[in-house]
């Protein structure tokens, strides 16, 4: 399916509009990855550049500064509001902090940040997004200001925890009871849907659990063959000159084999792995978009239960004024 507008990238990878500059276009590149601040108080930022001749943007082109916590306030907003709509995934978070600030990590996260938010911009109803304009343009500020207004079950005024523990006090004794009933949609196409993704989200999980052990066998057996070309290489220096010789070159092609198994590693790591971990991302997400459209669903299935309770309320309230309407006449 065709967009409005088609992105293509640059050799620096920045995106850049294919067509004529006369049509609509908005390309986002995620570039320059620096490390702020130490320990757990340290992050990385990125420097977000934005290219667009639409008119509800500020400029031509605009850069800002953005941190992870930004893309994952723009995702939630965008969950919020545009219900029903695939919202894409963003990459993983490491929380182990010599994973997180490693040079391949960073660089991973760079690039799945970049994806996220051209696959935004790229969506005909979600690039008009106000929040996307507030992402791409805002200043760090105003981001920061933002992020803390979000209303998480734990930033909730006391009196909506109370309610809420109510609500799910109330759900409880329903369930105890016998009241309360399974509501599901009775559509064939939405549970082949619903099968379907639940199966090929299993099937991903399952191949990038095999790829990630195929990244780690290389890396393991590349890092054994460094160590063994070091160990023939103190052995040759040890020997005489025929002998020594004969060591100094196994230790060189050890240590050939293993940078090429280290190589071999990182680009399964990018080429295999990785797809495959944001496709089970995406799965995930659609399955996050599935159970939000069940929960609609019980909402109205709940909505129209309570109108036909209210129609029976009136009728009983009405009925016997229009008995004592129709004695008199």
């Amino acid at each position: 399916m065709e967009q409005q507008q088609q992105l293509q990238r640059s050799p620096s990878g920045s995106p850049s509009p294919r067509s004529p500059s006369s049509q609509p276009y908005l390309s986002v590149s995620v570039t320059d990855p620096v490390k702020l601040g130490n320990g757990v108080q340290g992050y990385i930022s990125y420097r977000v550049i934005t290219k667009t001749n639409l008119p509800e943007y500020q400029g031509h082109e605009k850069i800002v500064i953005r941190r992870y916590s930004d893309f994952d306030w723009l995702r939630d907003r965008l969950f919020h509001n545009y219900k029903g709509v695939f919202i894409p995934p963003l990459p993983e978070k490491s929380a182990v902090e010599k994973f997180r600030f490693s040079a391949e990590f960073i660089e991973m996260r760079r690039q799945g940040l970049d994806i996220f938010v051209n696959r935004i911009a790229s969506h005909q109803e979600l690039q008009h997004s106000e929040d996307l304009r507030t992402f791409l343009q805002a200043d760090e500020e105003t981001m920061e200001r933002l992020r803390s207004q979000e209303t998480g079950i734990f930033k909730k005024k006391p009196a909506d925890l109370m309610q809420i523990f109510k609500d799910a006090q109330s759900k409880v004794s329903d369930i105890v009871l016998g009241k309360e009933k399974p509501v599901e949609e009775s559509n064939l196409e939405y549970e082949k849907l619903k099968h379907y993704i639940f199966e090929l989200e299993n099937h991903l999980a399952e191949a990038q659990k095999h790829a990630h052990r195929l990244v780690k066998r290389h890396r393991e057996l590349g890092q054994s063959l460094s160590d063994f070309s070091k160990a023939v290489k103190l052995l040759g220096a040890c020997e005489g000159d025929a002998l020594g010789k004969a060591f100094s070159e196994l230790g060189t092609k050890s240590e050939a084999l293993s940078v090429k198994l280290q190589k071999e590693a990182h680009l399964l790591l990018m080429n295999f792995e990785e797809p495959l971990k944001d496709y089970v991302r995406a799965v995930q997400s659609i399955k996050a978009t599935i159970a939000e459209r069940a929960n609609v669903f019980r909402h109205q299935c709940e909505l129209a239960e309570t109108m036909k309770l209210k129609e029976i309320n009136l009728y009983v309230l009405v009925a016997p004024f229009l008995l004592i309407t129709l004695f008199y006449l």
